[in-house]
């Protein structure tokens, strides 16, 4: 049936563009699912004879939304992650996570590079934000004793969207794969 293949073709380059936003911080995994949904939908209400039912199924779906969870948990404990681990409190964790967000949007606003603007910006606002969240506050430090935990959110930012775009890539290859293996 090419109905299958053209349907399966268009999700992996849909899917490869998709994951291109998350580079960029973008929800580039819940597009990419919600583009599976409506395929799916399409394809058992309109394309497909009733007997063979649907090239994705429920479960290929709830997997992939399982994994795509598990993406964002590890992108937004990452920053704060690393602030701890570089000897920060939970001002400065807390400052990481916020900061990483208006970092993204504000570098994204600010250097108007696709995909460069918004990954610098989300760094930057990271490190600035454990900085900000360890200089103030009841037991405020000097900005040479909270440049570890601000060193630490950033690098860890950084290590939670390598690990966001690889559990992309997964939702993206169980999707594709769901999709292809009925043609």
């Amino acid at each position: 049936m090419i109905i299958y293949y053209l349907l399966g073709g268009l999700f992996v380059i849909l899917g490869f563009l998709c994951l291109l936003l998350v580079v960029a911080q973008l929800p580039g995994t819940w597009i990419m699912l919600v583009i599976a949904l409506l395929i799916h939908l399409a394809d058992a209400a309109w394309f497909l004879p009733a007997e063979v039912g649907s090239s994705l199924g429920w479960w290929v779906l709830g997997i992939g939304t399982v994994v795509a969870l598990f993406g964002e948990l590890i992108e937004f404990a990452a920053g704060a992650l690393g602030a701890k681990v570089g000897g920060g409190s939970k001002r400065s964790a807390w400052g990481a996570i916020l900061g990483g967000i208006v970092g993204a949007i504000a570098g994204s606003i600010l250097i108007p590079i696709p995909i460069v603007g918004t990954l610098i910006g989300a760094l930057a606002g990271c490190f600035l934000g454990a900085m900000v969240g360890e200089m103030t506050g009841p037991t405020p430090k000097t900005a040479g004793e909270s440049l570890k935990p601000a060193i630490g959110a950033m690098l860890g930012r950084a290590l939670g969207t390598s690990c966001k775009v690889v559990v992309a890539v997964v939702v993206w290859a169980v999707l594709g794969y769901g999709l292809l293996a009925a043609a």
